[in-house]
């Protein structure tokens, strides 16, 4: 029997193949913020009801190119030892990929470093490649009730070119580094960006570790994809998709419980030992033009400068972490900083004090939360950070509840470490003044801050992150899988087909735009095809079927372009009816004496809304916007509502908002009532009703549970059924017109 599994992807896999001296392959546990946080969830896995076993598998590449020979050797050990899965390319391979288009065009663009970035065809094809790779590879191992959860901006094509291949399967996405702003995103060439968005739309759940990424996402999707959303909400490819939050924890206990570890303590005295008498203040980074070294260096220099009476009593200890040797603008920062660095001791430096104790090179963890307790000051200003753990990790190791962080505004932590000292990191004179702030901290003021960022930290760890993203994407499978019992599927269809050929009198509403014919950006093109027509006039010659086209286009359209049928109509959304062989009557007295104040606002709004139009009937007014600027339009759509309310306050007209356009028409006028109309002339027991919008809403409210009422589009209604388009309504009224005649 198959369990549910996690599967993990990843550009990276939990350990690194490395030669011996022997020449035989070993692998080496590797070390990371994603690696220690995502261990730490398998871990409680193993606790939990989710997982039978070992039921998860952890798959990426494994850090060198393998010959094929050892190829299974590394799989049978990847796989015992790891729980893990090779996806085995050459390194030429990935180094191309990896400081290609990775590096070179989306990590400097999603940092906010645009001069930075490289538009080449050649990257953006080998990200392809390697998007396509791993997929490969992982479909040889996935299996439908499998969930995957896939990793970072390496991986953005992934979710899509999976759902590809398995549609079912449950498909999570989460982004490590930030999502910029649309501004910025759109300087992608067009296709890339459309790519990246539909690549990424192919996860049910993306996530993003502050609300800001998620907007920028969602703000993106909308302007370059044109979906809308609710509440991060949105149906792609009649699918229900969610962009969420989800800030990205440690695992806190490991830092804080390691403070008091031997090995710790041994570090402790070391440090203690060549501090003595000081003040300290850590730095620990990757080296990265993103973590903002340089600006923090000329901040600490201008301190000192300012702060004479500082000298000799404090140091900065300086960690840079390696990180992509080779890349040309990484060794350029590095010689800045070495002689920066160097510059500032030389500046200052006496015979008994240096001010910057620098150390380049990997830390051990014992070291590294030695480093965090004996410090009594953070200084991390990140020029832009997607989390940044750092932050977190040195909250965590403050077991005597002492300690200031100063932290940049740019990092997502500033949102959950609203405590620490925020400060924007271009401001060398903020950072200088920060520092002296920092120093001089009354010790309360330090156990108050501490205390509620340490609390924050315990309630969000790292395994609540993981465990709420994959909550999320269960309940989204599960709301996606109520929306699928809603469709109208063979055996509901099967149904519908008999109860309609058993019936003695049938009646058939049928909405026009968008349910009939699909949308157009200019409702004058909408013109019905000759197929439409066609089959319109079939099923009007089955004697026991009424059909009644139920629209809010006015009625001299409606006549221009059905007219010739032997059909009844309803114009305006029930302002009009028109019975077969009669002609047009309204339904109900109405007045159009509201209009002239109400067109002069619409007509403001057309001219203040590039691309949004009027449309004027009888008795009801439209403002379309679906051809505008979505966002522009949608702002407009809600402040003109709230105009639109207080016009017609005292008036005899409501306000109807629809798919994009907003109706001013007749209060106590709908469909619903134009339905109840036609249902009263015959004794009816088959009743079908189709319609798209939400003035549709009406008629379905008003009909009875037992009539077939259908919405088309995947969106909550009132409707007993869904389809997905126009063309599976026409579908289903052939189907209807072939039973009718012994076909089906």
């Amino acid at each position: 029997m198959n369990h549910k599994r996690l599967i993990i992807a990843s550009n990276r896999l939990p350990f690194t193949v490395e030669e011996d001296d022997k020449g035989d392959l070993k692998l080496k546990a590797s070390a990371g913020g994603l690696v220690t946080g995502l261990s730490a969830y398998l871990d409680s896995l193993q606790h939990s009801s989710f997982t039978e076993g070992n039921e998860y598998v952890w798959l990426g590449w494994p850090g060198a190119s393998i010959s094929d020979e050892h190829k299974e050797h590394i799989k049978q050990i990847a796989e015992s030892q790891f729980n893990a899965y090779p996806v085995f390319m050459e390194e030429e391979t990935m180094d191309a990929f990896y400081h290609g288009f990775c590096n070179k065009t989306i990590w400097p663009l999603f940092h906010y470093f645009p001069t930075y970035v490289v538009y080449e065809k050649e990257s953006w094809e080998s990200y392809k490649e390697v998007n396509e790779h791993f997929c490969e590879t992982i479909m040889e191992i996935l299996r439908p009730d499998d969930i995957l959860w896939i990793h970072d901006y390496h991986l953005m094509l992934l979710p899509r070119l999976i759902r590809q291949r398995m549609s079912e399967v449950s498909i999570g996405f989460f982004l490590h580094i930030p999502f910029p702003s649309y501004e910025l995103f759109r300087l992608l060439p067009k296709n890339w960006a459309k790519e990246i968005l539909q690549g990424l739309l192919g996860a049910d759940v993306i996530g993003f570790h502050t609300h800001d990424y998620t907007q920028y996402f969602l703000r993106s999707t909308l302007r370059l994809l044109g979906y809308e959303n609710n509440m991060g909400k949105m149906f792609i490819d009649h699918r229900l998709v969610k962009a969420d939050t989800f800030p990205m924890g440690i695992d806190f206990y490991r830092f804080n419980n390691a403070v008091n570890s031997r090995e710790t303590q041994i570090e402790r005295e070391k440090l203690q030992n060549i501090l003595s008498g000081l003040k300290t203040i850590v730095s620990v980074d990757r080296l990265d033009y993103s973590k903002g070294l340089l600006n923090r260096l000329e901040g600490y220099k201008l301190f000192l400068a300012n702060n004479p009476q500082w000298h000799g009593k404090v140091t900065l200890l300086l960690v840079v972490v390696p990180s992509r040797i080779g890349v040309d603008r990484y060794q350029a920062i590095k010689t800045k900083i070495d002689q920066m660095v160097g510059n500032i001791n030389g500046a200052y430096s006496t015979l008994n004090w240096v001010p910057i104790n620098y150390k380049y090179g990997h830390v051990p963890f014992h070291q590294l939360v030695a480093l965090y307790s004996v410090s009594d000051v953070a200084l991390i200003t990140p020029l832009r950070d997607g989390m940044n753990l750092v932050s977190k990790e040195y909250v965590a190791s403050r077991k005597d509840m002492t300690g200031v962080l100063i932290l940049s505004e740019l990092a997502g932590a500033s949102k959950e470490l609203g405590e620490a000292i925020l400060i924007n990191p271009n401001d060398r004179e903020e950072i200088a003044a920060s520092i002296k702030e920092a120093l001089e901290m009354p010790v309360e003021e330090q156990q108050n801050r501490l205390e509620r960022m340490q609390q924050r930290l315990k309630n969000y760890h790292v395994v609540k992150w993981a465990s709420e993203f994959i909550q999320e994407l269960d309940y989204i499978k599960d709301e996606q899988r109520r929306f699928q019992t809603k469709i109208l599927d063979k055996r509901a269809t099967a149904k519908m087909l008999d109860e309609f050929e058993k019936a003695n009198h049938c009646i058939f509403f049928l909405d026009y735009d968008g349910t009939l014919v699909p949308f157009s950006g200019d409702p004058k093109k909408a013109i019905p095809p000759r197929e439409l027509l066609d089959l319109l006039r079939e099923l009007s010659k089955i004697n026991k079927v009424d059909i009644v086209i139920i629209s809010g286009r006015e009625r001299s359209i409606l006549q221009q372009w059905l007219g010739d049928l032997d059909i009844n109509f309803v114009a305006e959304h029930g302002v009009w009816i028109k019975e077969k062989g009669k002609d047009w009557e309204l339904l109900r007295h109405a007045s159009s004496e509201w209009k002239k104040d109400v067109l002069s606002l619409l007509k403001h709004y057309v001219d203040k809304v590039p691309g949004s139009f009027l449309e004027e009937k009888e008795y009801s007014v439209s403002w379309h916007f679906r051809k505008a600027d979505p966002e522009q339009a949608a702002d407009a759509a809600r402040e003109l509502t709230d105009l639109l309310l207080q016009y017609t306050a005292n008036t005899d007209a409501q306000i109807i908002q629809g798919r994009k356009v907003i109706e001013v028409r007749n209060a106590g006028i709908d469909k619903g009532k134009a339905a109840l109309y036609f249902l009263s002339k015959k004794n009816y027991d088959f009743v079908l009703a189709i319609g798209d919008d939400r003035t549709d809403e009406d008629f379905f409210r008003s009909l009875s549970t037992q009539a077939w009422t259908v919405k088309v589009g995947m969106t909550h209604s009132n409707a007993r059924s869904n389809v997905m388009s126009y063309k599976d309504v026409r579908n289903l009224l052939d189907m209807l017109k072939n039973r009718a005649r012994g076909e089906v």
